[in-house]
Parts: structure tokens; C-alpha cells; sequence
């Protein structure tokens, strides 16, 4: 049981550095690398402390990289590749749809792939249509890759000690505002099991599905809309695939209304697997399900259009208002806008 004296606040970026640290010392048989050292500070110190032949940096080649990831994680080494920008992650492809995905069914198990590919997601501003992506759904497609996009401090320790001691590949995407948003975590080493959602607020009048940084701006939107006495659940999916189907159905029979903010584009994603899943389960529906992503276009570079690019908890309260036939002074609202605060680029 975890108290607050076992528990202390740090960043995102200082949890899944724990998470690193203590999995890479009781492993002996664990491997970091990539192009990048630092990994906005979530791979502070590894180098000093477990050396170069376990932490290590590489000529920059998205498929070899990817490969020699199959290849180490086949011969047993539990093995994290630190990929950086999930839109170069398309150049390893082949590999994970075609070998990393299906090598242990290909040997009928008795080959694991203990691997973990992690990629960073997430706007700045000035990063244009190459740097924006998030690709969820594309990877989520793969039968045989998991895919998890852990929100707060406390899940992306947990969730990363999982991944680490998972025998089959794992992709973790991680958004970059994230690193620096903080939170409770316990100081000794714990599980978040795979294919289980998050509830951060609990509502009675609408349920708000969200993947990761959407969870921050549905947080904002609801308790702002306290407010106007409305009650918002917030659901962070969190597990991508393994999907939790039961806690998404469960929370929208009870508020019988429902908003998926996903953190990506709608078409062919999984807000619409998700948007199936619960028309198939919820018959008694008070409104339509809505559904917030990224606009149908490319990201574009300049900072007033990418802030229309990027859905925000604006967009949430004026859907809500609008489902729940609720009238809110827009000119009013304020907000606190975290695009305001980064200076960018990149």
C-alpha cells in the first residue's frame, strides 16, 4: 500500500528515468540506445552509472535501428530503443509489421520479444507536418505489438516497469509536454497492468475518453465546467492495445453521453474503434458521440494555425455546452493555454 510517506511529487520525465534505473540495475540484461542521450532528461545518468556497452548512442538509421532491436530482444536481451520522433518510426516499418510483430508466433513462442521502442509525440510550435504525428492507430492495427501512451507521472513509471518485463514488444508513445507535468509517485517499484483505462474525474453527465495529452485538456474542461454544475468523467485510455472495453462501456451506460478526444487524426483511427465499440454496447444513448482530433489536413507551421490544428479544452466545453444544451459565455472563459507558454521551435 502506497502512502504519502513512500510517495513523493516529481515529473514525468524523472518517473520513467526510475523506472530505468532500477529495472536496468536488478536486470543485468538490459539495453538502452538510440540517437538521442538525454531523452528530455528521462535518461539522466544511465551512462554514468551502467556504462556504454548497456547505454548507448547510434549513427542515426531508422531500419537498421529498428532491427537491431529484433536482434538483440531474440537473443534475450530486454532491450529499449529511444526512436525520438514517431514520424521517422514509418522508416522501420518493415521490420515491426512484418518480423518484430510476428517473430513469436513465426516460432511458435519460443522465441520472445522482451522489447520496448519508445517514440515522442506532441506539438511545440514551428514543427511543421514532419514532426506532428502520433500514429496510435496505425501501430495499435498490428496484431502482436502493444501500444501504450501513459498520461501522468505515476503511469508512466508504472506502466514503463510493465513494459520492461513484458516478453512481447511494446510501443510507447510519449507526449513532450508531458515531461515536465508533475505528479504523485512511490519511491519503490510497482505494476500498472496493460489493457486497463484510468479514471482521473468522476462525472455523472458525460463521459470524455481520451489518449494522453487530450486527458490534460479534458481535465481542465471539466473543472472549469463545475462551475455550471455539469459533471464530467474523464477517462484516460492509456492502454491503446490491450484496449479496457469494460471501463469504456461501463462509465458511458452511466452517463449515457459521450466525447472521444483522441490525440490524432479521426479518420480510420481509434476514436471510430472506440465510437463501434460503444454503440454496440450502449443502446440508450441521450445524444450522438463526438469526437475531437487533429484537423483533416497536414499540421501546419506557423503558430495561429497550429493552435486550430489541435483540439483544446475549449473545444471540449463548447461541444459539452452544445450536447447538453447549456449556455456558457465563450468570451469569458479562461483558460490556462499551455501553447502560450512554450517558446518553441521544436
Amino acid at each position: 500500500m502506497f502512502t504519502m510517506k513512500t510517495s513523493r511529487k516529481i515529473s514525468y520525465c524523472q518517473a520513467l528515468n526510475e523506472a530505468f534505473h532500477s529495472q536496468m540495475q536488478k536486470n543485468k540484461n538490459m539495453i538502452i540506445y538510440g540517437i538521442e542521450d538525454k531523452m528530455f532528461g528521462s535518461n539522466e545518468k544511465l551512462l554514468e552509472k551502467f556504462g556504454n556497452k548497456r547505454f548507448f548512442f547510434t549513427p542515426l538509421s531508422e531500419d537498421m535501428l529498428t532491427g537491431f532491436a529484433l536482434g538483440s530482444a531474440i537473443s534475450g536481451v530486454v532491450t529499449v530503443y529511444n526512436h525520438i520522433r514517431v514520424d521517422f518510426l514509418l522508416l522501420g516499418m518493415n521490420q515491426i509489421a512484418n518480423t518484430i510483430s510476428s517473430y513469436c508466433y513465426a516460432t511458435n513462442g519460443k522465441h520472445p520479444v522482451p522489447l520496448i521502442i519508445r517514440a515522442v509525440i506532441g506539438r511545440g510550435w514551428g514543427q511543421g507536418y514532419q514532426h506532428s504525428k502520433s500514429l496510435q492507430s496505425i501501430f495499435s492495427h498490428i496484431p502482436g505489438i502493444k501500444v501504450i501512451m501513459p498520461t501522468t507521472p505515476y503511469d508512466a513509471k508504472g506502466m514503463m516497469i510493465s513494459a520492461l518485463n513484458d516478453n512481447n514488444p511494446v510501443i510507447c508513445l510519449e507526449h513532450r509536454w508531458l515531461y515536465w507535468q508533475e505528479g504523485v509517485v512511490p519511491k519503490q517499484d510497482y505494476k500498472i497492468p496493460f489493457g486497463k483505462a484510468a479514471i482521473l474525474r468522476t462525472g455523472n453527465d458525460i463521459s470524455i475518453v481520451c489518449t494522453s495529452w487530450m486527458n490534460v485538456e479534458a481535465c481542465q474542461a471539466s473543472d472549469f465546467l463545475k462551475n455550471y454544475g455539469i459533471s464530467c468523467e474523464v477517462i484516460d485510455v492509456r492502454s491503446i492495445n490491450p484496449l479496457d472495453k469494460h471501463s469504456l462501456i461501463k462509465s458511458v451506460k452511466k452517463t449515457r453521453r459521450c466525447i472521444i478526444a483522441d490525440y490524432d487524426w479521426l479518420f480510420c483511427g481509434l476514436s471510430a474503434e472506440i465510437s463501434d465499440l460503444i454503440y454496440s454496447n450502449v443502446t440508450n444513448l441521450k445524444n450522438p458521440i463526438q469526437r475531437i482530433g487533429f484537423a483533416a489536413t497536414p499540421c501546419p507551421t506557423s503558430r495561429n494555425l497550429e493552435n486550430s490544428f489541435y483540439p483544446n479544452s475549449r473545444n471540449i466545453i463548447k461541444i459539452i455546452s452544445k450536447m447538453l444544451n447549456r449556455k456558457i459565455n465563450f468570451n469569458k472563459i479562461s483558460l490556462f493555454s499551455h501553447e502560450n507558454v512554450f517558446k518553441g521551435p521544436f
